[in-house]
This record gives structure tokens, sequence and C-alpha cells, in this order.
């Protein structure tokens, strides 16, 4: 069944979520962006029109395509409001057992030709097919972080992806002016198979004391011209999506070189998950971020 996308839903209203929304409603798709929480959808839309207005003031944007984006977006509280929806990108927390149990419900009130997706920056995209009652029209549509800034999206399939899925999902990314890098479904598909381990390393180099945290970040951004150091990339992904992906990556390859460094572990089960707790490798409760080791 082909399936023309007008209609769009976004499951999570996370920093995935919101830019997924933002991104395709400014490129004329309609939207429901989806979350359990009022208060997270509140807070979501704020999100999207402040981002909206930052690129109204850059002049990258007009004043009536803001007005436009906002208002194709609604908010829905259950998984019924996105019945009829043609494309639904699911951007739940990276574990396995609740995109799953999301899956489930989710196709038992969408429309049969709907297409499914996910987020997922590590999870193999067979086995989340397997959970649906689509397999064929199940996709991977991993975007990156920041949304409406970085141009590249990762399309994976999954054994049972049929061509008219992976067709319309190359088509609708082009429509948001993003760039395709198509991954076979391997453990973290291409960028996060190449970057995490990298990051995963920088801790083990905090943590076997042979630099601290402002060492590390500026020898990589000073002698690699990375624009961000690794542990502040790290806490703006986030610790707990960090130490996901590097269990796949150490799960699914069975590679001792993926196995998570132990003070990233540490730094989870504390809590101090980065950016979105206000305290990673960084603390950001004062004026400006000051290391924690």
């Amino acid at each position: 069944m082909a399936v023309t996308i007008k209609k769009v839903g976004v499951i999570g209203s996370g920093q995935m979520g919101n830019g997924i929304a933002h991104v395709a409603a400014l490129a004329g798709y309609d939207v429901v962006l989806n979350d359990v929480s009022d208060e997270r959808l509140k807070s979501a839309m704020a999100t999207i029109n402040g981002h909206l207005s930052r690129q109204v003031a850059k002049l990258t944007i007009t004043e009536d395509a803001r007005k436009k984006a906002l208002d194709r977006i609604t908010s829905a509280g259950t998984l019924d409001g996105l019945s009829d929806c043609d494309l639904v990108i699911e951007t739940a927390v990276e574990k396995e057992e609740v995109k799953r149990k999301i899956f489930h419900e989710l196709c038992a009130v969408l429309k049969p030709e709907a297409i499914v997706a996910t987020n997922s920056s590590s999870i193999s995209i067979t086995r989340l097919a397997a959970s649906t009652d689509r397999p064929e029209r199940f996709i991977g549509i991993h975007f990156m972080n920041p949304v409406p800034q970085m141009e590249l999206v990762e399309l994976i399939r999954g054994i049972a992806t049929d061509d008219n899925t992976f067709d319309t999902a190359k088509e609708f990314v082009g429509k948001l002016g993003k760039q395709v890098a198509v991954s076979e479904d391997f453990p973290a598909f291409i960028v996060n198979r190449i970057l995490l381990p990298m990051i995963n390393e920088a801790i083990y180099t905090l943590y076997e004391g042979v630099g601290n945290v402002e060492a590390i970040d500026a020898a990589m951004k000073l002698g690699a011209h990375h624009p961000m150091g690794p542990l502040e990339l790290a806490d703006f992904i986030g610790l707990d999506t960090c130490l996901s992906i590097m269990q796949v990556l150490h799960e699914g390859l069975a590679d001792s070189k993926y196995r998570p460094c132990p003070l990233l572990v540490k730094y989870v089960e504390a809590g101090w998950l980065g950016r979105k707790t206000q305290r990673g490798f960084y603390d950001y409760r004062g004026d400006k971020p000051v290391p924690t080791r």
C-alpha cells in the first residue's frame, strides 16, 4: 500500500521529538505531537516557538512562516490522537522494551497503510519492526541533535522493510531539507558506531587520570578542531543515552572494546545525566559550566 505523507505523528516531545515536529511543520506537514504529560507538551511547544523565533531573528525564515508552522502542530495526550497520521516517528527513551510497548499500542489505533518509524540511535530496526503488525512499513529514521541545525538523517531498513516505505521515507527526509545517509541494520548504525566509542574512550581517559575534564575537551577542540569536546558533547547528548548506546554496541557486537566505562555507569547511577539534569561532566547550575572532576 503506497502512502502519501501529509500528516506526521511524533511520539515524545523531548529534545528530539520537538525538533522533528519543528522541521516537519516548517516543511509544510501537519504534525501531531504526542506525550503522556500535558506539561511536557506545553514545554515542547514553547521550545519550538523559541527556536522558530530565533530563526526569524536570524532572517532564515519569515514571521509568517513561523506562525504557519506553529498552526500546523497540534498536541495529543494519547496515541489515539495519531490514528489518522500517514507517518508516525517514535522518539522515546533508548530502551527496547519501552519502544516495543509503544509500537504494540500504536498499531492498534493506526490506519493500516501508515508507515511507522523509530528515531532510535542504536537498536535493531528488524527487532523493533517485529513488535508491530507492519514490519514491511517500518523503518529507522534517525535524526541528529539538534534537529533543526543538523543536516544529516540516517535511514535504516529492517530485513522486511519494503521499497515503497524506503522511497517514501527518503522523499520525506528530502522535503525537510536534510541529507540522507543509508545505513545497514547493525548496532548503532554509522554515526554512533563511530562517535560513541570516541566519547567512551574520552571518559576512560578521565577515569584513568590521563587528563581532567577541561584538558580532555580542550585537547579535542584545539587539537582536532572538534566544535565541542567529547565530555561536553556527552553532557549534551545525555549520559544515559550514551550508556544505552554503548550497551547496545557491547552486547550486539560482543567486543570488549565497546565496554562502557565504569565512570559513565557511575554518573548515570547518580542521576548526573548532563545538561538535562544540570550535572554531568560539568555542573550547569551556576552562571557558567564548571567541571565536576
